[in-house]
């Protein structure tokens, strides 16, 4: 493979909603710059991008894909990532190293809530970005409203620069606007038809105007001349689009590779190179500093993907963001301080792999055979410490509750989880010690349930799923003040301890309070810590269900010992006792945690989404309008939350997504805390 400067190096993310056709542009793209000789498909099962067998299986886009283009004097790095929502993480991971992004949108499906969720991540770190428009040819296929709701959900300065000649099935080719020529789907080009000349002069004084508008000498030529010379609209557009001011959008048919050359000569001549995204932010002991894209500086690159392949093992994705990395280099993890030997570097064109000698700085490859590297991991040179930010991962919205069918796998799943955890960060483990449960987390009900496919193909463990167990907590609403006597002879030394308490509420989420009121010794101070250490246990397992107790003071405020048989363990039990009776007095109550929920949800849909929100308990807390969604805000018991991304694809389409966050302990109704309070019996009887 050529050997390509930084100035000509392209990184760009491909991002939408699912099924927007992702996978099957980027395969359009890589064949029609003849990257490859055949043309992969998803929907066949050949696509050198969906390559693993659970993406060949279910036809989507599971993890990023990388793959290179050589195209216009440029080596164009495309990131596939995955529409589907419980996979936004791979998104996040692959926005993190981009310098720009392509979005995807369906002529069929106008602007989907999932595109708009990538978007909002690609516009937190400020990345140009180009919009295309695919299945053009489709029936329902639209432009112009598809074109405005574009702009109403990114801004203004999304500027078509291409046209469809005909939609669905009148499709028949696109019209460059700049070029100011058409391409045929048979690949032939020609003049603009006749009956667009009016359409495409109007588009490209739009398009004019807003180049305009971003330069005030451009502004001041367009006013005195009514039009931009070739050269300067192509270099206006070029600034403003590598500032993140102008947004050009293009139309492509990716079933026939119709458009797919305009779009890379748009992405070669628009897009950022990685010297033009300018510095980036690193670590150097506890000094932050900043780490110029230079061919000449101390090498670091930042590892932003782990995958796993059959035969090859384990695969680190990365990029160069200072110096050059040549094989055969002795590199310093910078996270953990091991050495790592680069032997091998790879060309990445999705399965397809080519040994190169060098990396320069803002390219991307592959590496094997690292033994302690993992995703977020800094590799940097011996003589220079650099660490890059890690990738900030969402957090996860489902749990499910896993358990080994054969006894023995414990050792199995927890080896298998680790390392699926550092395949996939957005995968998380919580193995409860007050619920016994081994608890996974994930982004989607798809997601856990591939995480646990993988367990038993990669692992060879089998697991039974069930709904995890809510964290209950117990709390008093009253006041009390009680006698913890315990007295106890035997033949030789006895035991004895005696203590009041004074047991009152707290406001919710205070926690606990000890107060040591004790006066002239009647306790004696050695046996205080007993106290509270009894205390401190008894409310571990409440009285009601045996949860934990909260928001309680206990006060010690008298009692009395014996010379001799007063010990710690005395004064233990003695508090103990005294607490489990005072909790008895105190009015129990059973709490139950609350999550905030934020559901982003397309207008027509938002009367289903907050009547089944009340259904579930929840308490609407607002509602936020923007750009034909709407984010509904509520507080939700956790225990309604089971399988809720499952219920909210169904009542909106899928085009709906939520995000959670606990928030606090609330008391649980009457008729349900009853409820909750008889399964806990039940449970422990058995």
């Amino acid at each position: 493979m050529k050997e390509y400067q930084p100035s000509d190096i392209r990184n760009i993310a491909v991002i939408g909603h699912g099924g927007c056709g992702k996978t099957s542009l980027a395969e359009a793209l890589l064949h029609a710059a003849k990257a490859v000789g055949r043309r992969g498909s998803v929907d066949q099962g050949t696509s050198i991008l969906d390559s693993d067998p659970d993406e060949i299986e279910r036809r989507m886009t599971i993890s990023t894909g990388l793959a290179y283009v050589e195209h216009a004097g440029c080596k164009i790095n495309l990131l596939d990532t995955p529409g589907y929502l419980d996979f936004v993480g791979e998104v996040v991971g692959a926005l993190r190293v981009a310098d720009s992004v392509l979005v995807v949108l369906d002529a069929t499906g106008g602007v989907a809530v999932g595109t708009q969720r990538v978007w909002d991540e690609a516009r937190k770190s400020g990345l140009p970005a180009l919009f295309v428009v695919n299945k053009p040819d489709k029936d329902h296929a639209e432009f112009e409203a598809l074109l405005e709701a574009a702009a109403k959900s990114f801004g203004p300065g999304v500027v078509a620069i291409s046209l469809p000649i005909g939609l669905a099935g009148n499709f028949r080719g696109i019209v460059d606007i700049l070029g100011n020529e058409a391409v045929f789907r048979d690949g032939s080009k020609g003049p603009v038809p006749a009956e667009m000349a009016d359409e495409v002069a109007e588009y490209r004084s739009k398009l004019m105007e807003s180049v305009a508008e971003t330069d005030e000498g451009l502004l001041e030529l367009y006013l005195e001349e009514g039009t931009l010379p070739d050269d300067r609209l192509r270099e206006g557009l070029r600034i403003a689009t590598v500032r993140g001011e102008i947004f050009p959008l293009l139309v492509t048919c990716a079933d026939d590779e119709t458009g797919a050359l305009k779009l890379l000569d748009a992405a070669a001549s628009f897009l950022p190179n990685p010297t033009e995204r300018g510095p980036v932010k690193a670590l150097k002991g506890q000094e932050e500093m900043l780490l110029d894209p230079d061919p000449a500086g101390p090498l670091a690159l930042f590892v932003f993907k782990k995958l796993y392949e059959r035969h090859l093992g384990e695969v680190l994705l990365f990029r160069v963001y200072s110096g050059e990395l040549e094989a055969g280099t002795e590199v310093t993890n910078a996270v953990t301080g091991s050495s790592e030997r680069i032997n091998q570097i790879q060309a990445v064109r999705g399965k397809e792999r080519e040994d190169v000698q060098k990396a320069v700085v803002g390219d991307m490859g592959g590496l094997v055979k690292l033994k302690g590297t993992d995703t977020g991991h800094t590799l940097c040179g011996k003589r220079h410490t650099l660490v890059l930010p890690k990738i900030d991962f969402p957090e996860p919205v489902i749990a499910s509750a896993i358990k080994a069918k054969s006894k023995g796998d414990e050792d199995k799943i927890s080896s298998g989880l680790a390392r699926l955890m550092e395949e996939d960060p957005t995968l998380r483990v919580v193995i409860d010690p007050e619920l016994k449960q081994t608890v996974i987390w994930g982004m989607g009900e798809l997601h856990i349930d591939l995480m646990v496919k993988r367990l038993k193909s990669r692992f060879g463990v089998q697991v039974d799923q069930s709904r995890p167990k809510i964290p209950y907590r117990e709390t008093i609403k009253g006041k009390a003040e009680v006698q913890g006597k315990y007295k106890k002879q035997t033949g030789g030394r006895g035991q004895y301890g005696d203590v009041w308490l004074r047991v009152e509420p707290l406001p919710r989420s205070s926690g606990f309070e000890f107060v040591d009121a004790i006066v002239g010794g009647v306790v004696p101070g050695k046996y205080i810590p007993a106290v509270e250490k009894g205390i401190r246990e008894a409310m571990n397992a409440g009285v009601l269900a045996g949860y934990p107790v909260v928001d309680a003071r206990v006060s010690l405020f008298d009692g009395s010992y014996h010379d001799v048989d007063s010990s710690d363990m005395a004064f233990k039990i003695a508090a103990s006792m005294g607490f489990k009776k005072a909790m008895e007095q105190c009015r129990p109550v059973l709490l139950e945690p609350i999550y905030m929920v934020d559901v982003v949800v397309p207008e027509e849909f938002l009367g289903d989404v907050m009547g089944d929100l009340s259904s579930r308990r929840g308490k609407i807390q607002g509602v936020e309008s923007r750009a034909g969604y709407q984010t509904v805000r509520a507080a939700v018991p956790m225990a309604e939350l089971d399988r809720y991304s499952t219920q909210l694809r169904s009542l909106t389409q899928g085009r709906a997504m939520h995000s959670r966050s606990f928030s606090h302990y609330e008391e649980v109704p009457g008729e349900i805390s009853e409820r909750v309070i008889a399964d806990a019996k039940a449970a422990l009887e058995e």
